[in-house]
């Protein structure tokens, strides 16, 4: 059975987990909600674990709701030049940061504005590196329960996070914070290089009863 995913600013490790052990279907017609993973990843600095966030346009109105697809990013200030400041910092001394940096950088150059296919884009440029297809059948409907599809988009929830049993691997600041587990992929590909595709295809990830 295939898959049923939101696509997300550089997906968490078990989101891209699921990813990489599955057929993946995105979900492209549901409503943009806050406080997840949608404009929102996390990863490991010297003061621990930090949020990127993507700054969004909102809408007007009393209901201030719109779909995930219309859905623009705020560029009116720099916030690419910002996360990728960051993402240097944290990770210029991980063992891979050097070996995947030009592939990622453009992706911090570029005038993007949709949220949505900004965020197929980071996952594009991680599968890229790690030397596989990304997933591109999308929804063409919204269905609260769908009945052809594993419904898997509760990963999305950054707030409601499961406890997913993950093996250590060696992070920049373990020795100061200990092993911080699902983080985003970008810190399992800067620690890990060309053995982060086994690390996930080897994830227990039980989704039908997580």
């Amino acid at each position: 059975m295939k898959v049923l995913l939101h696509p997300t600013y550089f997906p968490s490790i078990a989101t891209f987990a699921a990813i990489v052990q599955n057929e993946v279907v995105w979900e492209v017609h549901d409503n943009f909600q806050k406080q997840t993973y949608r404009n929102r990843c996390y990863i490991s600095t010297d003061k621990g674990k930090h949020m990127l966030n993507i700054p969004i346009k909102h809408v007007g109105g009393k209901e201030g709701r719109q779909k995930y697809v219309d859905v623009s990013m705020e560029n009116g200030y720099n916030w690419k030049k910002e996360h990728w400041r960051t993402l240097e910092t944290a990770y210029r001394t991980s063992p891979f940061f050097e070996f995947y940096e030009d592939e990622l950088r453009p992706l911090y150059e570029g005038s993007d504005h949709n949220l949505l296919d900004f965020n197929l884009k980071t996952m594009k440029t991680i599968a890229d590196c790690m030397g596989i297809q990304i997933p591109t059948e999308q929804t063409n409907r919204y269905e609260v329960a769908p009945d052809s599809l594993l419904d898997a988009r509760f990963l999305v929830n950054a707030k409601k996070e499961k406890n997913w049993k993950m093996n250590s691997y060696p992070q920049v600041f373990e020795e100061r914070h200990g092993f911080i587990t699902n983080l985003s992929v970008l810190d399992l590909l800067f620690n890990e290089g060309t053995n982060a595709l086994t690390y996930l295809k080897s994830l227990s990830l039980d989704l039908k009863h997580a």
